[in-house]
């Protein structure tokens, strides 16, 4: 069981919102699409679930073509980052809710609500009203409610992004559980890079409209395809800087080093993530960055320094308490391994060496 996007595209009143995407999701995985605001990810999951139709391209469940099925005659399910319940309905009730609309017996939804209800922990709230839950509780039984349909497609559109701190990374932790039960195909939307690192599976970066890489989330990580890649899959986002290879010779501005020696001469960009940066030489042949401190956030354990580098703007993930005021100067130390090199198209030249050792 799968579903495949074939050149499907999205254009509104002359306006792009899916570019023509070729994508393959199989029975039983789950997968994230990871993007920022607006990149499409939305867009991306109603032409899956039939909300809207595509405007080229086709879409074939277990290779059967549903490009013009109705929604309501697909097997998917959708959670939204709203809490939507119905709250003069008990818990049971709302979970029983679709399958009364499509005539299940009595007996058939009794049994289905409470092996739902018990997977996601609700069995002691079934006959509390939504408004009587914690925030997390009235996610969970909107989210019973989608998967008691035993909908072969799971669609989650940033479904913990209005949760606190806590409740998020409760459920974060229950979903691939939830999802393994299933069995269904899960589709899981953020924003947010820990949070697909934390959910593994798949992962689809998209950029305006365009998915720019596809594959198991660690790869994608570790090994983004081109820099717009590594600037979704980043957080806080990656850090560039552009330099000129010559010889055995690197030239960072007024820094030089000698590294990536298999690469032709010519002009390029370094890419490097933020808790790469050290305030200590971390290496023999680490290249040293003069930078100033334009701000720093103690987050307890590890201080984010933002730094200016000559016209780059830098973020720097480093450990401890750092007490460092906005105009000091300081030297960060970068090693060659850590380094992702991009040619002047975007697309990747040369691959972090620790990318390639893990």
């Amino acid at each position: 069981m799968s579903i495949e996007l074939q050149s499907v595209s999205r254009v509104v009143k002359g306006q792009s919102y899916i570019q023509p995407t070729n994508l393959t999701l199989e029975n039983g995985t789950m997968n994230v699409l990871l993007g920022p605001t607006l990149s499409g990810k939305t867009s991306l999951m109603r032409l899956m679930a039939g909300l809207d139709q595509p405007t080229t391209g086709k879409i074939l469940w277990q290779g059967k073509d549903v490009t013009g099925m109705r929604v309501q005659d697909r097997k998917v399910a959708m959670v939204y980052q709203q809490f939507i319940n119905y709250p003069g309905m008990s818990v049971y009730d709302n979970i029983a809710s679709p399958l009364r609309l499509i005539g299940k017996s009595t007996a058939e939804i009794d049994r289905a609500v409470r092996e739902t209800a018990e997977m996601l922990k609700l069995t002691p709230m079934l006959q509390r009203k939504p408004l009587e839950l914690s925030g997390g509780q009235q996610q969970r039984c909107a989210l019973a409610r989608a998967l008691v349909k035993e909908a072969g497609l799971v669609l989650l559109d940033e479904p913990l992004a209005n949760l606190d701190y806590k409740l998020r990374e409760e459920l974060r932790a229950e979903i691939p559980r939830i999802f393994e039960k299933s069995g269904a195909i899960f589709v899981y939307a953020t924003t947010e890079p820990e949070e697909a690192l934390l959910l593994g599976g798949n992962t689809a970066t998209l950029w305006q409209g365009r998915v720019t890489q596809f594959g198991a989330t660690p790869h994608v990580y570790r090994h983004p395809v081109d820099a717009t890649t590594a600037r979704v899959f980043s957080d806080p986002p990656m850090n560039f800087l552009n330099f000129t290879k010559q010889g055995n010779a690197l030239r960072f501005g007024d820094t030089q080093a000698s590294a990536f020696n298999s690469l032709p001469d010519g002009s390029y960009t370094a890419g490097f993530r933020a808790n790469h940066l050290h305030l200590h030489k971390p290496s023999a042949n680490a290249i040293e960055l003069p930078c100033t401190t334009t701000a720093s956030e103690i987050t307890g354990s590890e201080t984010f320094l933002h730094l200016q580098h000559g016209q780059d703007r830098w973020v720097a993930l480093v450990h401890g308490v750092q007490s460092l005021n906005a105009g000091d100067k300081v030297s960060l130390w970068l090693d060659p391994a850590h380094i992702y090199v991009f040619d002047g198209d975007g697309r990747l030249a040369s691959t972090a060496a620790y990318a390639v050792a893990a």
